[in-house]
């Protein structure tokens, strides 16, 4: 889809402001690489941020809230890109579908509803005059880094941008890395994730399982943060969240023609493509309650850990 002007806010002569563009709502990684052309575009929105200093143009980061939407610890981080000299651009994908979250349900807004927002940004965002176009890279927390992560999935990039645009960089923090593709090809790009060792939401054992699944076809790598629950960059208190629905060990498929399915106990196999498939696994799993909460020491090293990792990508 090319740039549709009469959708886009003016920017050029602020420094920031909001962007109204088009997407589409897939359920599933299933409706990207099935159903696509099925689906109906719609408006979504995003906001612009520029560096106070500089004239640009600037490398940018396309940045994707979690289940909660976007909370004050990932502003700080973007705060932080910002005074770096990096623009920012948060996509708001659940006030775009008149959503406040999804920790407790995971289905109003889906990852691959996201994934479809990210890369409309990216496009739109490659034709700013005062972004670098091969500097985008793309970050996000939980849900979000979900899509951080899989948006390096190639064939999830040449479905969502036939055209090229590309993430020059990946930061996924505390991803949901659960997804298990045979169809093996990554982008030749830096993949870089952070994770807490103790997190019961997201579990670091599946971010290890895809590293393993794909250190022959990406450059994926993993910081570890010790003693570190979900949501460790937060200053918020180490909290129990008895709803919240969570991942295991237990892994989702992606066969070679899209289907997707999981063992939802040995031998069970059960299909995942459609919204009725999802609450069914949701109640065979019974997988609720899980930790949040910062860790003061992990807060201080991950919030300099993101913004080295964009300096040094960036080169500035």
């Amino acid at each position: 889809m090319g740039v549709n002007m009469d959708l886009v806010s003016t920017l050029s002569d602020g420094r920031d402001g909001k962007i109204c563009y088009l997407s589409t709502s897939p359920f599933e990684i299933h409706h990207i690489l099935c159903k696509l052309e099925t689906l109906d575009k719609h408006p979504v929105f995003g906001s612009l941020t520029f560096p106070e200093k500089g004239k640009g143009p600037f490398p940018c980061v396309i940045a994707c809230h979690g289940s909660r939407g976007w909370v004050k610890h990932q502003h700080e981080h973007i705060e932080n890109w910002l005074n770096a000299g990096i623009a920012v651009f948060r996509i708001h994908s659940f006030e775009s579908r008149g959503v406040v979250s999804v920790g407790e349900e995971q289905m109003s807004v889906t990852y691959a509803m996201m994934l479809c927002d990210s890369f409309e940004a990216l496009k739109l965002l490659n034709t700013h005059p005062k972004i670098i176009s091969e500097k985008i890279a793309i970050s996000g927390w939980s849900l979000g880094g979900a899509v951080a992560l899989y948006s390096a999935w190639s064939p999830i990039s040449e479905i969502l941008a036939p055209g090229g645009e590309r993430f020059s960089a990946h930061l996924p923090i505390y991803p949901a890395a659960h997804l298990r593709p045979d169809d093996n090809r990554w982008e030749k790009v830096p993949i870089k994730i952070l994770h807490g060792d103790i997190d019961d939401y997201t579990p670091i054992i599946l971010v290890h399982g895809l590293i393993d699944d794909t250190k022959e076809h990406s450059n994926m790598e993993v910081i570890v943060y010790e003693n570190s629950h979900h949501s460790f960059d937060s200053m918020e208190p180490l909290t129990w969240s008895p709803n919240a629905i969570k991942l295991d060990s237990r892994t989702v498929q992606i066969d070679m023609d899209g289907n997707m399915w999981g063992e939802i106990e040995k031998g069970k196999i059960i299909p995942l493509n459609e919204p009725i498939e999802r609450k069914l696994a949701f109640q065979y799993a019974m997988n609720i309650g899980a930790h949040f909460g910062g860790n003061e020491i992990t807060r201080k090293r991950v919030m300099e850990d993101s913004k080295n990792f964009l300096i040094e990508f960036f080169n500035i």
